[in-house]
C-alpha cells in the first residue's frame, strides 16, 4: 500500500479506511454521490465575482481584494491549492497595498464545495494570517462544513494522485 500523503494527519483507522475503498475503486463512487457536478466558475472573472460574493456576505468591513485570478503556477509539491498574498508598494510619500488570491487552476473542474473551501479558505487570511484557533474558527463561521469539505478535497487530490479522477 502506497502512503496517503494528503491524509497524513489522519488517524490510521481513516486512513486505512480510504486505503480499501481506494482499492475496492468505491472512493470516486462516494464523491461522485456526494457532489455528483462540477460548477460553473471557469473565467478568472467568474472567480472574482464569486470570491467577492462571499466576502461580501461574511468579510464586508475586511480589506479589499484587488484581484482574484486562476493560477496555472501553483502547484501541490508546496500543499497549495490557494495562495494568499498581501502586496504593499511605496510611491512616493504613499503606500499602496494590495490583496491578492491566487486560486490553482486545478480547481476549474471539481465541484462547488470544494472549490468554496479553498475560496473560504483564502478569505480568512484576510482577518487572520495565521492557521491558528480563530483562523479555523472563521472559516467554519462563512461555511459550517468546511472540515469535511477540506478532508473530501483530500480524498480528491489522492484519486487524482491514483490517476482516478472521477471529474474528468
Amino acid at each position: 500500500m502506497q502512503p496517503l500523503k494528503y491524509l497524513a494527519g489522519y488517524s490510521s483507522d481513516i486512513q486505512e479506511q480510504i486505503q480499501s475503498l481506494l482499492a475496492h475503486d468505491k472512493l470516486g463512487q462516494f464523491l461522485l454521490k456526494r457532489h455528483p457536478q462540477i460548477h460553473s466558475v471557469r473565467t478568472d472573472k467568474a472567480l472574482f465575482d464569486y470570491t467577492m460574493e462571499i466576502k461580501n456576505q461574511y468579510l464586508r468591513k475586511s480589506q479589499p481584494l484587488s484581484k482574484v485570478i486562476f493560477d496555472d503556477k501553483i502547484s501541490l509539491s508546496h500543499q497549495a491549492l490557494g495562495l494568499h498574498s498581501y502586496v504593499a508598494r511605496k510611491q512616493g510619500a504613499k503606500i499602496k497595498a494590495k490583496n491578492e488570491i491566487r486560486i490553482s487552476s486545478r480547481l476549474k473542474k471539481v465541484p462547488e464545495g470544494l472549490l468554496r473551501m479553498v475560496v473560504v479558505h483564502e478569505l480568512a487570511h484576510l482577518k487572520e494570517k495565521d492557521h491558528n484557533k480563530a483562523f479555523y474558527q472563521l472559516c467554519c463561521h462563512m461555511d459550517g462544513d468546511y472540515h469535511q469539505l477540506e478532508f473530501e478535497l483530500r480524498l480528491l487530490l489522492t484519486l487524482i494522485d491514483a490517476g482516478k479522477n472521477p471529474y474528468t
